[in-house]
């Protein structure tokens, strides 16, 4: 059985079914991971906002990283995401320093967003829902009989037809963020950019969190049902 609670993002989908109960704010990290994703992009632009000098934002925000990820170390924690968050935080203020260009910090992002919206796009297209190869990825590694391991849901017409739609979902989050804020990059308006990304970050990933899990947890767990009746039937056969 797996303890959904201690699952965040795509992983907190893929144990639905498997028992407990499933918690949004686990599922985002939690309250510290919350603070802790959503405190540098606070403090960058408060941080301009206030003092319009670039170098300090960026030397107050670096500095604000790496004691995130001391403190985990010094309480004994896992500090995995914190070193994720402190290289996605340290690619952006780079990007920022050496562009002499606040609005830079953003950049990244604008990158990650466009990449996975086209990777949907494409597995859409190609009719291989992508947020399904995630999902069934993390929830049974296929080291060996990838075709029997990527037949097995496929073929679930109601567990794809699910996994279609929160492709589409998340599509439309990563193409929402674009839209909103590619705009505010081009005119540099760096306030309402902060303030933007912070909106339809962890607010938004909560949210397609949760609807993903309203629209593939029947379909997840009557296949998993059939998954561990198979798997019997074949015990019993082979004794």
């Amino acid at each position: 059985m797996v303890d959904n609670k201690r699952r965040t993002g795509m992983a907190s989908l893929a144990a639905v079914g498997d028992g407990g109960d499933f918690s949004v704010i686990e599922a985002i990290g939690g309250p510290r991971g919350v603070v802790e994703s959503m405190l540098p992009g606070v403090v960058f632009v408060m941080m301009f906002i206030i003092t319009s000098n670039l170098n300090l934002t960026i030397a107050v925000s670096a500095a604000l990283a790496v004691i995130q990820v001391i403190v985990r170390l010094l309480q004994h924690q896992s500090v995995m995401g914190a070193l994720s968050g402190l290289v996605a935080v340290g690619i952006c203020l780079i990007w920022a320093w050496k562009s002499h260009e606040a609005r830079n910090y953003y950049m990244f992002g604008f990158i990650s967003n466009s990449v996975y919206f086209v990777l949907l796009t494409l597995s859409l297209i190609v009719r291989v829902p992508g947020l399904g190869v995630m999902i069934e990825f993390i929830r049974s590694l296929p080291t060996e009989h990838f075709q029997a391991w990527f037949d097995d849901w496929m073929s679930d017409r109601a567990l794809k037809r699910a996994y279609m739609i929160v492709t589409a979902l998340w599509m439309g989050v990563f193409a929402l963020r674009l839209v909103v804020q590619v705009p505010l990059y081009i005119t540099d308006h760096v306030a309402l950019l902060g303030t933007a990304r912070l909106l339809m970050g962890i607010p938004f990933w909560a949210l397609a969190i949760w609807v993903s899990y309203l629209i593939i947890a029947t379909p997840l767990h009557r296949h998993k049902i059939a998954e561990q009746a198979s798997e019997r039937n074949s015990d019993q056969f082979a004794d």
